[in-house]
């Protein structure tokens, strides 16, 4: 992506987020060559993520009423990811060209066009969440044929994986690898009860969930599929409202739970087993206002979102110099400043916001850049020094409280307004 396009989009912004996305355009983002879509890797890996590279677009989003080529950037990059849901739905992660390259020797073997297999609920509503952000921008270059056909996939795979134990056909084994990074069952997964719920074997973090059914994924998923109904036909829309009717009520009868007031847990499995916790990445609970799924000052959020920054949460660190959510992915007493950004961009007040973005400044380890965990006492010492998604929320946080929406109002900072 021209260096040029990105400083002037970028002039508006403050100066580190204006570095930063100055950062993400010229590293990470390539246009391609002739007939070539916008490919996008995640950093220090050289590979594409589904869901990283969705969320690492976003700040550009924000500029993109002054500078609409930037909305023809994400278009492209969808209608890449509408070719590599087809490629293989269940995976996570892509390769530029079918060149066999891969994280793992993992069972049974992806095909070459995939880096990781690990099947992650979000990685296909990310996709159809940044189509929703560009349909509000006035732009539909992604909606092509292609669309349609993942759309279809996309439909048939979580329909089937609402009856994982009776019809899913998938299986995912490391060999050799810790218990986060494989599968119990011989590949199947934990053990799950048909509730309305879609199941994923790994959470966002890319680690295996503990109970089958992640919530806040879910809830996602629900939350985008309603808002597509104008450009489906009647059928994918019947199917489209079915799915996300039986989300909400598995969420509902599973997913919250009242002690002493209602809120949501983070992982189930419809068979009684519960788990409250909340990981650093998204979707995650704390961020379900940013993402458009529940309002900022909705009862449900607020006791969710106190349990998720208190010790209540196991993945909570509060040490000398950082306070926020970490995650099992990293080293224990590591924060990461994904969950800082989000933890400001559900902030009510602009007090809270910017005392996050001021600890963001102050977690870099004197790099200048967001890494990926961070030890909340001492910032020097952190994981992936060069990790593209953290910068852009920095610049997401960045922009919120430059332009200062919702600001005090009680509205969520979503990013599909």
């Amino acid at each position: 992506m021209s260096a040029g396009v990105a400083r002037a989009a970028a002039r508006r912004c403050p100066r580190a987020a204006a570095r930063l996305l100055t950062n993400i355009a010229t590293t990470t983002i390539d246009l391609g060559e002739d007939g070539e879509e916008t490919w996008v890797i995640t950093g220090d890996i050289p590979a594409m993520w589904l869901r990283d590279s969705c969320l690492q677009l976003s700040p550009l989003l924000r500029l993109a009423p002054r500078h609409p080529e930037l909305a023809g950037v994400a278009a492209g990059l969808l209608r890449r990811h509408w070719r590599m849901i087809l490629v293989d739905p269940h995976a996570d992660a892509f390769n530029r060209r079918p060149s066999g390259n891969r994280w793992d020797d993992d069972r049974p073997r992806q095909g070459p066009w995939v880096w990781e297999r690990k099947w992650e609920l979000d990685s296909l509503t990310f996709p159809l969440d940044l189509a929703l952000r560009l349909d509000g921008l006035g732009c539909r270059e992604w909606l092509n044929a292609d669309f349609y056909d993942a759309f279809d996939v996309i439909l048939t795979i979580t329909e089937t994986e609402q009856r994982h134990e009776a019809a899913s056909p998938y299986r995912f084994t490391r060999p050799g690898a810790p218990t986060s990074d494989t599968l119990t069952r011989a590949g199947r997964g934990p053990r799950a009860r048909e509730c309305g719920l879609v199941f994923q074997a790994f959470r966002p973090s890319d680690d295996a969930c503990q109970l089958g059914f992640n919530i806040p994924g879910n809830a996602f998923l629900a939350s985008t599929l309603r808002p597509l109904a104008p450009i489906l036909d009647s059928d994918r829309r019947a199917r489209t409202e079915r799915l996300a009717a039986g989300i909400e009520d598995g969420i509902r009868c599973f997913g919250t739970i009242e002690d002493p007031e209602p809120h949501l847990l983070y992982e189930v499995d419809g068979l009684g087993g519960q788990l409250f916790m909340d990981d650093a990445n998204l979707p995650s609970l704390l961020g379900l206002p940013y993402l458009g799924v529940l309002a900022v000052d909705d009862p449900v959020y607020l006791a969710t979102r106190r349990r998720v920054l208190s010790p209540e949460n196991p993945c909570f660190v509060d040490g000398i110099r950082l306070r926020g959510v970490g995650s099992p992915h990293t080293p224990p007493g590591h924060v990461w400043p994904i969950a800082i950004a989000v933890t400001g961009l559900t902030a009510s007040h602009e007090d809270e916001q910017l005392a996050c973005l001021h600890m963001l400044m102050n977690s870099t380890g004197g790099t200048g850049w967001m890494h990926e965990g961070v030890d909340a006492d001492d910032p020097s010492r952190f994981t992936r020094p060069w990790f593209s998604w953290a910068n852009a929320m920095f610049c997401e946080l960045a922009l919120a409280i430059a332009s200062r929406p919702g600001v005090d109002s009680g509205e969520p900072v979503s990013r599909r307004r």
